[in-house]
């Protein structure tokens, strides 16, 4: 699989935290927003090439405490936070309104836009994703344990297991061949190993609780999309989303 690449990344020194970017194509601005520990470069580049061939400026972007964005050890945030870090990365760019498509903790960024950002949004998508309600099932106890478990010893470690829960988090009906898997999973933790920073990550989505009551309150139109076998986020989840909308 051919994914974007680091060439033509960007800095954005925004308030409260230093943005990775890269921008693709000209038009209509659409924001892609990645999930938990995973970086701008994992865009299948046809997908963005899609995407601006549908006639789209798309921008992607290293979400705080992950690839090539700003570390944030010792500070306590939300995912609030990071809804805010799109809307001063817009601001940045220079951008009034845009699309938002986002996945997983990308969703939950997406859910909270509506809620917090109404005003700079025209529609946003939010996919494999969950509304926070604590009474959702849970994964399976594999997939469980391998989301919580402890951040390997080695880089060389942290390639093999991160390859290894591409296949268990993924789609079973379309499992990428162990070859892809470790090469992803390489070139992601080459450019940035950070696993602090995910674990800060996931306590900020633990921190943000149950967005329903919120979510029964937003107008911006949204489409909810969620896989039927997803293994790590339920497909209980996407329904959640969109009875509460």
């Amino acid at each position: 699989m051919r994914t974007i690449d680091d060439r033509g990344v960007q800095i954005a020194a925004l308030a409260g935290a230093r943005i990775a970017w890269k921008s693709f194509g000209q038009g209509r601005p659409l924001l892609l927003v990645r999930g938990l520990g995973t970086q701008l470069i994992e865009w299948p580049q046809a997908y963005v090439e899609a995407w601006v061939s549908a006639g789209y400026r798309v921008i992607v972007f290293d979400n705080r405490d992950c690839g090539a964005s700003s570390e944030h050890e010792g500070e306590v945030y939300t995912v609030s936070d990071m809804g805010d870090d799109c809307v001063a990365l817009l601001d940045h760019l220079g951008i009034e309104r845009a699309l938002c498509f986002g996945i997983s903790m990308g969703g939950m960024i997406v859910q909270r836009l509506a809620i917090d950002h109404p005003d700079r949004f025209d529609a946003l998508v939010s996919v494999m994703s969950s509304t926070g309600n604590p009474d959702l099932p849970r994964p399976a106890p594999d997939v469980l344990e391998a989301l919580t478990a402890p951040a390997p010893a080695t880089l060389e470690e942290a390639v093999v297991t991160n390859a290894a829960d591409r296949l268990l988090f993924g789609s079973p009906e379309w499992p990428l061949p162990e070859a892809d898997r470790l090469e992803l999973a390489r070139r992601a933790l080459e450019r940035a190993w950070r696993p602090d920073g995910v674990m800060r990550q996931y306590s900020a989505i633990l921190r943000d609780g149950d967005r329903r009551e919120a979510l029964a309150k937003v107008r911006v139109p949204m489409l909810v999309i969620h896989g039927l076998a997803d293994p790590l986020v339920l497909v209980d989840g996407g329904r959640d989303i969109a009875a509460a909308v």
